[in-house]
């Protein structure tokens, strides 16, 4: 993403013009953009104007429209047999459409073909420029970090995974920010009978080839923002396909993915679906090679999270009141939180998310932010959106406890207080 201009205040007014460049950027704009904001951007809409005759001409055009936000909605790319069904892996199947967001609101600047205070919805588009007004407090810190790092020049994504099966693959890239399906695979492959064994070896080879073709298309191999390609399934699906793979670049002399061969890296996991991601990526193939990259670090944190939920719970807290009361402590070590709670459209609960964040950096915690288009954040939202790795045991029931203890002293003191004043 591109930034155009910022103008922010001291008490996060202001406004930001960025150009959205990829789906991700689709992405950030769905988490900035809020309820009560408002948007510039181009769009379309249809006007109609009344000749002297009383004949009425209807015409669809292009402006640019300023809208008072009251609803903001996400689309994810539709990627060829990525939502529903399947698809054979055809060399011709049409790319991945474009992820969308749309703003809906009210028209809140005067336009000639459109009256004040219309109701409106704006698809953004791909490199075209996007306005973000907020009032007083709206960009707070974990806003404008988003900016920042979605503006970071050389970002794209960083892994590539095939999740095999027997007969079946799942095509996804993996950035910062998203999972994305790029393609389902399925063939089928009769059974290995001996009176039948050319029928299965025959697909195997449809399997393979439609597989090998599906890698052509889908994983940008030679790209140097590429810093894995994961092949992962249960069994040992995963060192036939490689071999297969590596192969064909040699009888077909491609040298680009000849060259890309130490990307490759074999998983294995115990089921070929793409929930099986977070397994593959805390394994310590990959978490050697990855332990730089965002997505790879919060799913290994995810995993030292529930481990010691279960073996020394009193260091690791969940839900959004207990990691409040942990992080008054003091006492957390690395905070973890969803994306989607700062979506909220409750202004005080996102301040109070915002809070929680900038306290444990203040106290010099760490704070992993997690995207629910991972499937790291989707457990993460299973979990309430929020939790904490401590840095020492805290009891609950002790904790809570003091809190009452020293909110009935204070409803006590004011007791006192007004009945002296009388």
């Amino acid at each position: 993403m591109k930034l155009v201009a910022k103008r922010v205040e001291k008490d996060g007014s202001g406004r930001i013009t960025v150009r959205p460049e990829d789906d991700e950027d689709m992405w950030h704009l769905y988490n900035l953009i809020q309820a009560g904001d408002r948007v510039r951007a181009a769009g379309i809409r249809r006007v109609q104007n009344v000749s002297t005759t009383g004949s009425v001409d209807s015409r669809r055009i292009r402006l640019h429209l300023t809208l008072a936000v009251t609803r903001v909605t996400w689309a994810p790319s539709a990627a060829p047999g990525a939502e529903s069904g399947t698809t054979s892996g055809a060399p011709n199947a049409a790319p991945a459409a474009t992820a969308m967001v749309e703003v809906s609101g009210r028209v809140a600047e005067e336009n000639q073909h459109v009256k004040l205070g219309a109701f409106h919805t704006l698809d953004i588009e791909v490199n075209k420029d996007v306005r973000i007004e907020k009032d007083e407090g709206g960009w707070d810190s974990v806003a404008l970090g988003r900016v920042e790092e979605s503006c970071v020049p050389g970002r794209g994504a960083e892994v590539a995974a095939i999740v095999c099966g027997e007969g079946s693959a799942i095509f996804c890239l993996l950035s910062e920010h998203m999972t994305v399906v790029l393609q389902r695979l399925e063939v089928p492959i009769p059974r290995k009978i001996s009176t039948q064994s050319s029928a299965h070896e025959k697909g195997l080879s449809r399997y393979y080839q439609s597989l090998y073709a599906s890698f052509l298309r889908h994983v940008p191999y030679s790209s140097p923002a590429l810093r894995a390609i994961v092949i992962a399934s249960p069994g040992w699906t995963r060192d036939a396909v490689f071999d297969f793979i590596m192969a064909e670049a040699s009888r077909t002399s491609n040298k680009a993915l000849l060259t890309a061969r130490n990307k490759f890296i074999k998983v294995h996991v115990n089921s070929p679906h793409v929930h099986s991601l977070v397994e593959a990526l805390k394994s310590p193939e990959i978490a050697s090679q990855m332990k730089e990259t965002k997505f790879a670090r919060e799913g290994i944190m995810l995993d030292k999270f529930f481990k010691m939920l279960a073996s020394d719970e009193m260091r690791a807290w969940y839900g959004p009141d207990h990691v409040a009361l942990a992080s008054d402590r003091g006492a957390i070590g690395t905070l973890m939180i969803s994306d989607e709670l700062f979506r909220s459209s409750d202004p005080a609960m996102r301040k109070k998310f915002v809070s929680i964040v900038e306290d444990v950096q203040q106290k010099g915690g760490e704070v992993l932010i997690f995207s629910s288009m991972h499937e790291s954040g989707q457990q993460l939202n299973q979990l309430t959106g929020i939790a904490a790795i401590l840095t020492f045991p805290l009891d609950i029931e002790v904790v809570e406890a003091e809190e009452r203890e020293a909110k009935e002293e204070a409803e006590r003191r004011k007791a006192e207080a007004e009945g002296t004043a009388a």
